[in-house]
């Protein structure tokens, strides 16, 4: 449980630092930010997890409760200029943070669960 809750958080300063206006999307750092974790997610899932899927899918969903969280607390209400009430728009954020942390998890999980099977069939090919 610890890996996993350190995969996700890997993934949490790329947020922090948008949500705070630091970073900005089609920089090369913000690439960085976001691929460098998710291709650690997968080298250690594919390395040292029974269930590479599983386990990313755990951290995805950790991520996605990380990821609302920073949302929610980094978010001022005034950068939205709406009279949709702020818990609607409070609880979009929550449900879109979710889903993005467990739609990647999910994607993580079936490229470590591929790379995997390559993994122990060749390792099996090569022991004949």
């Amino acid at each position: 449980m610890a890996t996993i809750v350190a995969l996700a958080l890997l993934a949490v300063p790329r947020a922090v630092l948008h949500d705070l206006d630091v970073i900005h999307e089609g920089t090369v750092l913000n690439a960085v930010l976001v691929f460098v974790p998710l291709l650690i997610w997968v080298v250690v899932a594919v390395l040292h997890a029974s269930n590479p899927f599983l386990a990313l899918l755990a951290t995805g969903c950790v991520y996605g409760l990380c990821l609302a969280v920073v949302h929610t607390v980094f978010w001022s209400p005034g950068t939205v200029d709406t009279a949709i009430p702020d818990l609607v728009l409070r609880g979009a954020v929550i449900l879109s943070s979710l889903f993005t942390g467990i739609a990647l998890g999910t994607v993580c999980g079936v490229v470590a669960w591929g790379l995997g099977r390559l993994r122990t069939s060749g390792c099996r090919r090569s022991r004949r």
